[in-house]
């Protein structure tokens, strides 16, 4: 483990002790709202038996609807804090759970061929490149195997990390080159994770790289992966008010949402 995962790991250890969003296991959550989740997509229906991987995935957020559905859930992320949260979920809805810790570049721990999905939301941008990650995921997906993978919008990507300060009244300013492989973590060294009794807790940013769309879909393309399904985020609220988060995500999606089928032998 490098001096950069060791760093996104004590990070993400201290903003899952600060309870960031994405640390807040999902403990209300039901059948109807997990069917919701994994159909809504238009390309997985019945997960029954499932081998599932959540790729980078702890926080006890994504384990569960599959879990619900009855699948067979994996965890692999790299703070062993947020991994704690998937058991804390699994624990509360009655269900048992795999949870490994590691970095997303090694998946050694898992033989070839071991997954129908692999499920990996928003994380592929914490590694400084996307082609052991992809490989690896290409190696331990099932012939036909699914991949979902979101990842930034790597055009934007400064201006999803700080929206407002590059709101100009009319519009948002783009700043910088288009960098593959830019660390921006050097241009938002905080984050600041607000509290229930309205406090805030600051915590050092891990390290976030930008992975230009051309480099992403040719590693892709070169591990023999056939693109499904292709999303935007977008909230849709009629008369979003200016510079809101709504109306940035109506004026520049940050984040983009893939579908992706494995053609292996």
């Amino acid at each position: 483990m490098d001096t950069i995962i060791q760093d996104n790991r004590t990070r993400w250890n201290a903003l899952a002790g600060a309870n960031v969003f994405h640390s807040r296991p999902y403990l209300d959550y039901t059948r109807e709202k997990a069917e919701q989740f994994v159909s809504g997509s238009q390309v997985l229906t019945d997960v029954a038996g499932k081998r599932v991987l959540l790729l980078a995935g702890g926080g006890g957020q994504e384990s569960v609807p599959f879990s619900l559905l009855g699948a067979h859930a994996t965890v692999f992320d790299l703070s062993e804090t947020q991994l704690s949260r998937d058991q804390e979920a699994a624990r509360h809805h009655g269900y048992e759970i795999a949870t490994i810790q590691g970095d997303m570049r090694d998946l050694s721990v898992f033989a070839e061929s071991q997954f129908d999905i692999v499920w990996q939301s928003y994380s592929i941008n914490y590694v400084p490149s996307v082609k052991p990650v992809i490989r690896e995921v290409s190696r331990v997906l099932k012939p036909q195997g699914i991949y979902q993978l979101t990842f930034a919008n790597p055009y934007l990507m400064p201006l999803v990390l700080d929206e407002e300060e590059n709101w100009t009244g009319e519009g948002y300013v783009l700043k910088g080159l288009y960098l593959d492989g830019e660390d921006f973590s050097q241009r938002f060294p905080i984050w600041s994770v607000e509290q229930p009794d309205g406090s805030v807790i600051k915590v050092e940013s891990p390290h976030q790289y930008r992975h230009c769309l051309s480099t992403l879909l040719n590693v892709l393309a070169q591990q023999r992966f056939t693109l499904l399904r292709f999303s935007e985020y977008i909230i849709q609220k009629e008369n979003a008010e200016p510079n809101s988060w709504p109306y940035f995500t109506q004026a520049l999606p940050p984040y983009l949402g893939s579908f992706w089928r494995l053609d292996k032998e």
